[in-house]
């Protein structure tokens, strides 16, 4: 896998035609591991202003995703290993519903598309979560809105925050 990074989060594909293996996510594991914020995606797409995203994202335990919503695009997820749970609340940050997600052969769903404007986060539950994201494009870095109810990444009470969500998707 020929790559070339844009920061320790972010990698961009540096071939033409891009095929990823097994031991290339396992490379993409091990790069997040190394990392604070315990994550990093490789962009399959050319540039930022592609109209098409592809992304193959990993993201350790230990990885916080603050809830948000995009204003301006749908996303998919397609889990290729590990398990997560994805969570998605009313706009006052109300848990509404819950998906356990992972691989194809774990029997949970492995694929999930997430409409426009509706606040999610994931949580982590395997020691890596590796999945593909597609979306459109150009990045916009304003399209991620965060409820001002959501931890704010590297706070100290996100844990403690991700703990009482977790006691409140079991009840579900």
């Amino acid at each position: 896998m020929k790559y070339t990074r844009i920061n320790d989060e972010v990698l961009y594909t540096a071939e033409r035609v891009t095929h990823l293996s097994e031991n290339d996510m396992r490379e993409l594991e091990s790069l997040a591991a190394l990392n604070s914020r315990k994550r990093v995606r490789l962009c399959t797409h050319a540039a930022p202003d592609s109209l098409l995203h592809e992304m193959f994202i990993v993201h350790g335990k230990d990885a916080y995703v603050r809830p948000h919503l995009h204003k301006g695009r749908d996303e998919s997820f397609h889990v290729l290993s590990g398990v997560a749970d994805i969570v998605i609340f009313d706009d006052d940050g109300t848990v509404s519903e819950s998906y356990r997600v992972g691989d194809y052969a774990s029997g949970h769903p492995f694929y999930c598309r997430m409409p426009q404007g509706t606040v999610h986060m994931v949580i982590i539950r395997s020691d890596a979560l590796v999945f593909c994201e597609a979306t459109t494009g150009p990045f916009d870095p304003d399209d991620a809105e965060f409820p001002e109810w959501a931890p704010e990444d590297g706070a100290g009470d996100v844990w403690k925050y991700v703990a009482e969500v977790s006691q409140k998707i079991e009840g579900l």
